[in-house]
């Protein structure tokens, strides 16, 4: 009998099993579909010879992530990291660029190139204080106390009607606003803030890798390292109670906080399901995959270099955008997140040809089709795209959460991640991954520190269950051996 199942294998399910493992425990995860790597996973979803990430695909915690650090991913795959972190186009062919480097992005941002550097400079020169302050459970107090506090005097000014007063022109606060739409949220808001902070903190500290090979590679790393070391892996396998699974000290659940619920049962006090009930589904991603026949024909030939463009338009258009969908419509011209991984990874696609991976905001549960609206955000900033288009794939949120049980309604974050649910991930508590029921833990998104691949709530999760089911105390070591 193991002494830990995973229910699970997405990269926060897989964290924690590395990490059980690493401890010397016997570790099975059971994984509903037939590929591990839930959100993670890479795979021809256009045309042969176009390889497309089914969900995430730039990863700005790869290189941040404690947990990758412990890991050592950049020693176990390759890590592409861009000169250029991310792009907004504006109309009129015109663009503002996050380069790695805050001196050159400062440089093209006019009279706001100042308050861009004076906004950004503190926080990307600590980095990695941002990451562990933000990767950790925000009621705890912070390891590094001026970090968290210059962090949150901004996330008040952005978070606020203040955050237009930093800035004289367009350009600075529609690239800021294209970061902050990443939590599919109202702006401005403290989530949206928090966002924009990290993320952008993490564009000029360590910029935002693309996996060669795809966002697989980084579930493939994971997977070899628990199987190396003892642990299993089924597949296939549809888990409806946790009164199905083997006997086990310890059950770690990559999971929404309904399918804990559902899973534990009368296990869990009525008090503490009441919690689970309440907590909320945020708005939804509409994904398109697209096959061109040559690179985007961007108005601003710049942008052909950047991995990562956000589409939207201004700020204000942007937000005008995302209060739409938070009202339950879509918008006429939707907030859309692109990724051109060809860009650093050329075998994502035939010689010359460019896999494209983009998805547009859409309100929860939508059954739209989203090609039209991506295309049309597209061909706004890159005219002529259509004609290069040879294959779509397209999926609705309503299509997103019936491949993913943990993206209900599409909403990709696995729960709104506004202030509330940041600091009540799923519920108000010093250790959120450990539930009253014993030796049960959630271990998923819905957990600090919330969404995006990091495996870091996976990892809080086993380090929780080591000590409180194991009496390990110290976290093993993760690093490549």
């Amino acid at each position: 009998m193991p002494d830990a199942v995973v229910v699970g294998a997405g990269p926060n399910g897989l964290a924690a099993a590395v990490t059980l493992a690493r401890a010397g425990l016997e570790v099975e995860v059971l994984e509903r579909e037939a590929t591990i790597g839930g959100g993670a996973r890479t795979g021809a979803l256009t045309l042969p010879g176009f390889l497309h990430d089914v969900c995430s695909a730039v990863h700005p915690m790869a290189l941040a992530s404690e947990f990758f650090q412990r890991f050592g991913l950049e020693r176990r795959i390759e890590l592409a990291v861009p000169q250029i972190s991310y792009a907004h186009p504006l109309d009129g062919a015109r663009a503002a660029i996050a380069y790695r480097d805050l001196e050159r992005t400062a440089e093209g941002l006019g009279r706001d190139g100042r308050a861009w550097r004076s906004f950004f400079g503190p926080l990307s020169e600590r980095a990695d204080a941002v990451a562990a302050f933000t990767g950790d459970n925000l009621l705890r107090v912070p390891t590094e106390p001026g970090v968290a506090v210059r962090f949150g005097l901004r996330a008040l000014e952005q978070g606020t009607p203040l955050w237009n007063l930093r800035f004289a022109e367009d350009r600075a606060p529609a690239l800021l606003s294209g970061v902050a739409a990443h939590s599919i949220l109202p702006l401005p808001s403290f989530g949206t803030a928090g966002a924009a902070l990290m993320l952008g903190a993490t564009a000029h500290g360590r910029g935002w890798p693309v996996p060669i090979g795809g966002s697989q590679a980084i579930v493939d790393a994971l997977a070899a390292d628990l199987l190396a070391h003892g642990g299993t892996i089924r597949t296939g396998v549809e888990v409806a109670s946790l009164d199905e699974l083997p006997p086990a000290r310890a059950v770690l659940l990559d999971v929404t906080p309904r399918a804990l619920e559902r899973l534990a049962g009368s296990r869990l006090p009525e008090a503490y399901r009441r919690k689970l009930r309440s907590y909320r589904v945020g708005n939804a991603a509409a994904k398109v995959d697209l096959a061109l026949d040559g690179p985007v024909p961007w108005a601003v030939p710049e942008l052909a270099q950047a991995p990562t463009v956000h589409l939207g338009g201004s700020r204000a258009q942007i937000a005008a955008a995302e209060h739409e969908v938070a009202r339950g419509r879509h918008a006429a011209r939707p907030y859309v997140l692109v990724a051109q991984p060809s860009v650093l990874d050329p075998g994502r696609a035939p010689a010359g040809a460019q896999a494209l991976w983009t998805y547009a905001h859409v309100p929860r549960g939508s059954t739209v089709d989203p090609t039209e609206m991506v295309l049309a955000q597209l061909e706004r900033f890159a005219p002529g795209v259509r004609d290069r288009v040879i294959g779509v794939a397209a999926r609705p949120a309503a299509a997103m959460a019936e491949e993913n049980p943990n993206y209900l309604g599409g909403d990709i974050a696995n729960g709104m991640p506004d202030l509330r649910q940041l600091l009540a991930r799923p519920v108000l508590a010093r250790e959120p991954w450990r539930t009253p029921a014993r030796g049960v833990y959630l271990s998923s998104a819905a957990t600090p520190p919330g969404p995006g691949v990091h495996g870091l709530a996976g990892w809080r999760a086993a380090l929780s269950a080591l000590r409180h089911e194991f009496g390990v105390r110290e976290s093993p070591d993760l690093s490549p051996r």
